[in-house]
């Protein structure tokens, strides 16, 4: 397989529905895990920034190795303002429309599709509002006792009051159910009759996009989706071939990567029929390749599932499917440590490694390989950097043709 270098990277990562991604939280991150990278792979890497915006916040990335010089332009999707809408909103507002969410999920057939393709995924759907309901109802029955107790309702009342106040105050918070009563009521939105503020955003990113498509010295643009950002990223992809049905074809390479990807969270819904059909148009672009990272552990993505074929899409242009092991890519202790921290887990996608592995996210958004030829050889980089960090041999440059088409896979 022909290897492509690149010298010049352009990012825009779409994040999940995830309370950290606003402002300073995200690039902290990054900057956090940008470290592990170079210990492992023997590189050097200097961030510039951030520069806030409206739509993203960027920074510039500089990564050297002994024979190479990256310069990667990263961009991080900012839709933290929807987040906090919907986190801001009254408890009494809350509770309800996660229920309708919950049931409207139900209802279409996403749980059923869940059970199919992933119970794990299914777990995860389910814990919020089965863990709320236990919950409920576990109140309720103290509250009884209580009456019964006391022979007066008034004080069952109060008792029952108390316990609510306890619930959201505690329970409420420590399991997370207001981020993901939060996540479903949003994602029934989305499905429904989407948002306005991020189709106004969507549609000013994908008029950049193309437009650096074009313009942009970069050798490669790399758009990457993760958890629920997946959902966005297609949207934001499918904006921009509106704009340019070209889009991807002329000057620079553009590379779509869904990691943990939630696409068959929304994609398995009954009435996500506008989502599906840009699904279809992202896949059957010839400037876009799309590589989707499915992880084992993770019961917040879809594992070992060919998105194309659960949305009963064709599958012939679909994405190019990478199974990841985390437990090959941390140390044993670390592993041991985070196994059961299911979010922890999930983002291990956009976290640095403790070994070398296949599947690197910053090797994808910042090392000499182009990320598609990254996901296309079987060990990624591995075999493409030295133990120094110096690229082996001599790779092709990004101008230079394919010799091997993309290999997409067929039904399950």
């Amino acid at each position: 397989m022909a290897r492509t270098t690149v010298s010049k990277r352009l990012v825009f990562h779409v994040g999940g529905y995830d309370p950290i991604t606003p402002h300073a939280g995200a690039q902290r991150r990054f900057v956090r895990e940008i470290a592990r990278f170079q210990l492992i792979w023997s590189v050097k890497a200097s961030i510039d920034g951030p520069h806030d915006g409206a739509d993203p916040m960027r920074w510039s990335v500089t990564t050297t190795g002994p024979n190479w010089r990256v310069e990667t332009d990263y961009h991080l999707v900012r839709w933290d303002d929807v987040i906090e809408t919907f986190s801001r909103r009254a408890i009494y507002w809350r509770i309800p429309l996660g229920i309708i969410a919950f049931l409207d999920f139900v209802v279409s057939g996403a749980l059923r599709g869940y059970l199919r393709t992933n119970w794990h995924y299914a777990g995860f759907f389910l814990y919020p509002f089965v863990m709320f309901g236990a919950l409920i109802l576990v109140t309720s029955l103290i509250g009884v006792l209580a009456l019964k107790a006391g022979g007066s309702i008034p004080v069952g009342i109060v008792v029952i009051v108390v316990l609510l106040a306890a619930l959201r105050a505690g329970p409420w918070r420590w399991l997370h159910l207001d981020t993901l009563f939060d996540d479903w009521s949003f994602s029934r939105q989305y499905v429904r009759k989407g948002n306005r503020i991020l189709d106004q955003r969507l549609d000013r990113l994908a008029a950049k996009i193309v437009a650096a498509a074009s313009g942009s010295d970069a050798d490669e643009l790399l758009v990457i989706g993760h958890s629920l950002g997946a959902v966005l990223a297609v949207d934001l992809l499918d904006r921009a071939l509106t704009l340019d049905p070209a889009f991807g074809t002329r000057k620079i390479p553009v590379t779509f990567l869904t990691i943990g990807s939630s696409v068959l969270k929304i994609g398995l819904h009954r009435g996500a029929t506008r989502f599906r059909a840009a699904v279809a148009r992202v896949a059957l672009s010839p400037g876009i390749f799309w590589g989707d990272y499915q992880a084992r552990v993770d019961i917040m993505n879809f594992y070992n599932t060919n998105p194309m074929a659960e949305m009963a899409l064709p599958t012939e242009d679909g994405p190019v499917v990478r199974l990841v092991e985390f437990g090959r890519m941390l140390d044993h202790a670390m592993y041991r440590r985070i196994r059961l921290k299911f979010y922890r887990l999930h983002c291990q996608f956009i976290s640095g490694n403790d070994r070398r592995a296949p599947y690197d996210y910053f090797m994808l958004v910042c090392g000499p390989v182009s990320a598609k030829s990254q996901t296309l050889a079987a060990d990624g980089a591995v075999s493409m950097i030295g133990e120094d960090g110096a690229l082996i041999s001599a790779p092709r440059s990004c101008s230079e043709p394919q010799t091997e088409p993309a290999r997409r896979p067929g039904p399950r």
